[in-house]
Parts: C-alpha cells; structure tokens; sequence
C-alpha cells in the first residue's frame, strides 16, 4: 500500500474525513489506474462529507477503470441523485443491476430515483417486487406507499405506511409520510394526531419534533409553533432545527429576531444547504437597517453557496435566483437555470410566486405561451388537491337579495393595491351591491385598513388561518363573486381560488397574468391590457371602459409636490431614472438605457432604489452601461425605501421596464412630472403602462419596438420645452383622465362585475376537494 493510502487510512480511522479525502485524490490523481476499493472509498467518502460535484468525478473514473463494479456503479447512482441528474441516475443504477439482478440496493436505489423524477408507476412496480420478497422490510412497506400516494391512491398508500411502522415503530420517516399523506388530503387533525402518537413511540426523535412544529407554521399557527419550539430550545441547545425553526416561525413578524435564530442554525450546522439558503434568503428580504446592506450580505452569502449548485432544490433556486436578479448579476442568474426548466420545476412543485418573476424572463412569443402553460401545470396541481375537499355550502340565498362582491388580498391597506382598491370601497350603491374583503396580513392595523372596514359590509381579516379553512369561511359569506387580488405576493392565498368559495371568480390587479387556476372565470381588464392573442389569457376578459384602475383621493395628494421647473433647466443636462424593482432589468433593458444616454451627451441616469447602497449592485449596473461607453460617473444611486417620491424632482424622463412593464411606478412617475417612456408588447404585463400612457393622453410615449423606445426617449430628451411643458401639466392631465374619476369608474367596474354574476345560469358546483 502506497504511503497515500496508509495516510487515508490513518486518517479515516482517527475520524479525519476530510484529510482521507485529500489523501485519496491525491491517490487517484498520481496513479489512476488505482483499485477498485480505493474508488469506493474515496466516493462514499466525498458523499458523506456532501461533496457530490467532486463524487460524481471520481465515480466517473472508478466506472471508468472498472466498469463492472457493482457497488461503484450503485454508488455512482445515488451521487447523481443527490446531484438531481435523475435520467442519468437511473441509467447508471440500471446497469448496476444488470451487474447484480439479485441485489436490493440498487433496486431500492432506482425506485428512490423513480419517486424523484414523478415516475411513481415505476416506483409502485419496484417496491411491490421488494415486498413481496422481503415482507417485514418496513423501508420497502414505506417507498411503496409513498409510490401509491403520489398517484392519488390515498387508501392503499395509508395500508402500506401504516404497516411500516407497525413493523418498525422507530421508522421515523414512515410516520411522517402518514403524516404527510394525510395532510395532502387535507385531514389535518388526523395528521397532527399521528405526529403526537409517532412522538409518542419515539420521545427523543428531532425528525417529529421538528415535523410537529412544521405542521403548525403551515396551519398558520405561528405563535403556537413559536411556543412550542421556545420549550423545546432549552433541553436542546445543539439542535440546529429549533432555531432554523424558530427563525421561520417569527420572520413575518419581526425578521431582525428571525435573522439572529437563523444565522445561529447556520452555525450550529455549517454544511446544512437548507439553512443556508433560507437565512439568504431572510437578509434580502430585511427592510430594517440599511436594505442595500442587507442585500450584498445576502449576495455574498449565496455566492459562496454556488459550487453546491447541483443540491439545489427547486425552493433554493427560486430563493437564490431573487438574491442575484437584486443586484442585476445575470450571469449567477443564468447560471441557476433557463427559463423553461426553472419555470416548469417551479410550477411542478407549487411554486407560483417563483413565476412571477419568470415575467421580467420572456424573450419571445414561444416563451409567452410557454409561462401560460406554467401556471396551468401549478393550476392543475392545486385544483387536484382542491378536489380532495368539498366545501360546506349555505342555503342559497334569495334571487332578489344584493350582488355580495369579495375582494381577497393581504395588501388591502397600505400599499398600492389599497390605494388602487379604495374607490371601490368609497363609491358603491349600497342599495344593489354589499361588500367583503378578505385579509391573511400578519403585520398590525393601518389608518387606510381601519378605513376600509368601515366603509364596507365586512372586512374579515384572518392572519393565522389556511387555506382551506379561509376557502370555508369565505364560503359562509356566500358571495356571488369573489375578486383575487394579491396574486402570489407575500402572505397571500391564491390557492383558495381553486375551492371555487363562489360561483363566480376573477382575477384583478396583483397579477397581470393568468394565475393558472380553471376555477377563476374572469380576467379583469381594460381595452389596453387586454392582448390581441388570446393564447395568452387563460381566463375570460371582464372588461372595463376606460382603465384597469383608478387613482384615489390617497394617490392624488399635493405633497410631495412636484417641483414646477424640471431638472434640464436647473442642470443644464437631462436625467433619466427608474424606480422600478431590479428583477425587472435584464440584459435588454440596461442596453437600452445604456444606448439611450450614449446618444444624448452629458446626460446622466438615476436609480432611485433600497437597492442602490449595495456596492455589487452598483458595479453589475456601471458595468453594464460601459458596454456602450457610458461611464459610470453618469450613473447615480439614490437608496430610499418609501419615501422614494421626492427623488422623481431629480428625474426629467423616467424610462420603463420590458418586458414587465412598471404599474405603480409609471404612475407616480407621471405624478411627480416626470414622463415615461414605455415599451408595449403582446402579454398583459407588457401593457400595464400602455394602458396609463393612453388614458392620460400620451400614447406618442408607448412604442412597439425597442429600436422605437430608444428613438422616442432620444427625442423626448432633446427638447427641453417639451419636458417642462409636460411636467407643468401633469398632475391636471391626470386628474382630468379616466384615471381620475373615481367614482365614475367604480361605477364601471360594478357595472362589469354586475354583468358577470348575471350572465352566470346556473351557478356552477363548487368544486369537489376531495
């Protein structure tokens, strides 16, 4: 034996793992032509340090040199699992049991790689073959009904699971399955009293502690959970779940705390990928303190995660993707998936807030149609489990009684969609309309929320419910529709949608797409946003006269006023400016920008941003714009969260975002004075900013091409008299536009929806859950 592999040894023994390794590369490495044995070492070894990019290579070589090792080739499969090369894997763990027909291991292998890739028909054919030959194997009892449940076969997967543990009690993982099952079927109680009765049987196991308190924060018992797991925290201070736990119980409610428990687990269990990410992901989302800062520390965090990239699951993708879109790093951004297979992964594990960003990632009509069919693949995945439940329904209510109008969103206070949303609370007939909102916000009352609530007929507001439970309550008001207005943002419930809590639904405002779900029946929107191509809306347009929405009393306010002389005059250059969010500037928009100063000499460009304090953010922008020679003293940073309206004073033209054009933005651009230049394409959120351009007279500055954008901005810009006597006029234009008849056009809007509930005979069913 060479003095390499006497030192692996040495070290292996004296529980050195990480030095046997290096010894064993270098083993490898001097003389490849080593034997088998010592292959097997060195990659059982590098997957249980979690090094599977580094097992997978000298897998490779072993299999390579020896291509008839059977326990080479299975390990080489199981690397390639943890890898999620799941094609490969089941190619590699097929000819390994072509090596050894009569072995287990890599029988049990493929079916775990089966499971993996939802090929759980497969699955369900291996593990019935292992039963059956080893009958008290709990292990086997559990993956076959894990393969049965996953095909809907909830009864016989329960069978199976529950013999698992019968065979085993201490098979931990065979009672969180039950556990698991049952909750997919939405029997929550039984699922919570089997997690106490497997803790029961196995007092000591952090699997079902852990799983207990799990439970909990998705019922949306936050403070039970917090409970629970502060009591255990004492008689554990070494378990690195309690605080990662912890940490995600409180972080809606106050995420500087949060970030302490989840650092603290990162701690405990430096090599955990899970805690890893999620405490990333925690400091981008920080918005106390300096925000930029909390966004570098962030991104700096999650580049030291990339060379474990192939672990990520399709919940780490998502989370590190909005970590680089923050600081505009497209090649990290790029290097964590395409578009197609990020965005199909994501919808297939019922990631929908993922593909909201996917907006800002279409290139061509192909990708269009191609993010409508995502969001069907999440919608017919939700409406499967929705069908596991029927909602309790009321005794109709009479034919004469008053249209009930349900508006559902956690941001109905103050945020945009509030604001947006108020006249429909201020100007009703109450004599032919009642009105409900509905709430899941965490964090404490607001003026404009107290507001809202006495202007309507209910105002229901629910943070530490779910979704099946909010989907029955809504029930109970037995609304004639039900308006969706969130979308997937934060601590929203789309997914109550697809109970059909009324007979007719709609989709407004929070999302300019498709949500993916059957059971909306209406999109509602404006002849702007509405697309030509009707492949690109799943749901029926419910249209309005004028505008998607209105401006309110809340958005027309004097302060902060805008300043009457723009910035050309007092500077003697023109500025443009964006305030929108960073995961809407691709490649292509920071090109145009870039071309468009290049082309208008001394001009400068402002980002009026939290994220402009980050220096990574900074240098991806300067570095962007210095590809078309624009220095990066003509790029300024104005980092404010909030209170960004003053800063518009700074900015003559603002220049839009594509494809996801800005909504808000555009309007509060247009407010403070400054025009903006907008980009028109063929999907609804490519049209939000055309429809507010049209409606305030100003469709010169909506253009169909990108070459079109920068010419119209160029020219805009080259006439100071144009940019003054637009600023000067503004905020009369807008008053005097369909966006600033509110009440006008929230008589509109009830005209449309009072359309749409009558047209609607009969009510549908609801939908059967179950």
């Amino acid at each position: 034996m060479s003095d390499r592999l006497n030192a692996a040894q040495a070290a292996l023994q004296a529980d050195r793992r990480d030095e046997a390794i290096e010894h064993l590369i270098a083993a490898v490495t001097e003389d490849p032509a080593r034997a088998v044995q010592v292959y097997r070492i060195l990659v059982v070894q590098l997957y249980r340090a979690g090094r599977f990019e580094e097992g997978e290579t000298y897998a490779a070589m072993g299999v390579e040199r020896h291509p008839r090792d059977f326990e080479l080739m299975n390990t080489r499969g199981v690397v390639l699992r943890r890898l999620r090369r799941l094609t490969e894997a089941a190619a590699v763990l097929e000819k390994a049991i072509r090596l050894n027909p009569k072995s287990p291991a890599a029988q049990t292998n493929l079916g775990n790689v089966l499971l993996d890739a939802a090929e759980y028909a497969k699955a369900e054919a291996i593990f019935a073959k292992l039963v059956r030959v080893e009958p008290r194997n709990s292990d086997y009892h559990r993956q076959l009904g894990r393969a049965l449940g996953k095909q809907g076969k909830t009864e016989p997967a329960l069978v199976r699971l529950r013999q698992a543990v019968t065979v085993k009690r201490d098979n931990v993982e065979a009672w969180l399955d039950i556990a698991g099952t049952l909750s997919e079927a939405l029997r929550n109680a039984e699922a919570e009293e089997v997690v106490d009765k497997a803790i029961a049987a196995n007092p000591e196991s952090d699997r079902l502690l852990e799983a207990k308190a799990i439970m909990m924060r998705r019922l949306g018992q936050h403070a039970r959970a917090e409970e629970f797991l502060a009591g255990l925290r004492t008689r554990r201070p070494n378990a690195a779940w309690i605080p990662h736990q912890l940490g995600l119980a409180i972080a809606d409610r106050d995420r500087a705390r949060a970030n302490t428990f989840l650092e603290e687990a990162c701690r405990l269990d430096p090599r955990n990928l899970e805690y890893a990410v999620f405490y990333a992901e925690s400091l981008e989302r920080t918005r106390t303190g300096d925000e930029g800062d909390n966004i570098e520390r962030a991104y700096q965090f999650a580049r030291k995660l990339m060379p474990r990239k192939g672990e990520f699951s399709e919940g780490a993708n998502k989370i590190m993707s909005e970590i680089f879109a923050r600081v505009c790093d497209f090649d990290a951004l790029e290097e964590i998936g395409d578009f197609t297979t990020l965005g199909r992964a994501w919808a297939r594990s019922g990631r929908h807030a993922a593909l909201f960003k996917q907006l800002a990632r279409v290139r061509t009509f192909e990708d269009r149609l191609e993010l409508v069919e995502q969001h069907r693949m999440w919608g017919r995945s939700v409406e499967a489990s929705a069908a596991k439940l029927s909602l309790p329904r009321p005794q109709p209510r009479a034919a004469t009684d008053k249209i009930r109008v349900g508006f559902m969103s956690s941001d109905l206070r103050q945020h945009p969609v509030g604001y947006f949303t108020l006249p429909l609370f201020d100007h009703f007939d109450r004599n032919r309309f009642e009105v409900f909102a509905y709430s899941f916000y965490q964090g404490a009352e607001d003026a404009a929320q107290k507001h809202m609530a006495s202007r309507i007929t209910g105002y229901r507001w629910w943070p530490n419910v779910g979704v099946e439970e909010a989907a029955g309550r809504i029930a109970a008001d037995q609304l004639d529709i039900l308006i969706e207005l969130g979308g997937s943002t934060h601590m929203n419930k789309l997914e109550v949608m697809a109970y059909r809590p009324a007979p007719v639904q709609a989709s407004w405002l929070g999302y300019p797409h498709s949500a993916g779900l059957a059971a909306i029946d209406y999109f509602v929107c404006d002849p702007f946003i509405a697309p030509e191509d009707p492949r690109l809306l799943m749901e029926k347009p419910l249209m309005l006269k004028h505008a998607w929405y209105p401006l309110s009393r809340s958005f027309f306010r004097d302060e902060p006023a805008a300043d009457p002389v723009p910035p050309v005059a007092r500077n003697g250059y023109v500025t443009f400016g964006t305030a929108n969010q960073p995961h809407k500037h691709g490649r292509e928009v920071l090109r145009a920008w870039a071309r468009i100063l290049a082309s208008c000499p001394g001009s400068r460009f402002l980002f009026i941003r939290p994220e402009g304090s980050s220096e990574s953010f900074r240098e991806n922008i300067r570095r962007a714009f210095a590809l078309e020679g624009v220095s990066g003293d003509r790029i300024e940073f104005q980092a404010v969260r909030g209170v960004h309206l003053p800063h518009y004073n700074r900015i003559d033209i603002s220049l839009d975002t594509f494809p996801q054009t800005g909504g808000t933005t555009t309007c509060e651009s247009l407010w403070m004075g400054a025009p903006c230049v907008s980009l028109v394409g063929p999907a609804p959120y490519e049209r939000l900013s055309y429809s507010v351009l049209q409606n305030v007279g100003l469709p010169e500055l909506a253009t169909r091409s990108v070459e079109q954008y920068i010419e119209v901005a160029v020219q805009l810009a080259s006439d100071p008299a144009r940019i003054a006597e637009l600023r000067a006029g503004m905020r009369t234009r807008m008053r005097n536009s369909p966006l600033g008849q509110d009440q006008a056009w929230a008589a509109d809007f009830y005209e449309a929806v009072e359309t749409a509930v009558r047209s609607r005979s009969p009510a549908p069913q609801a939908a059967q859950a179950g």
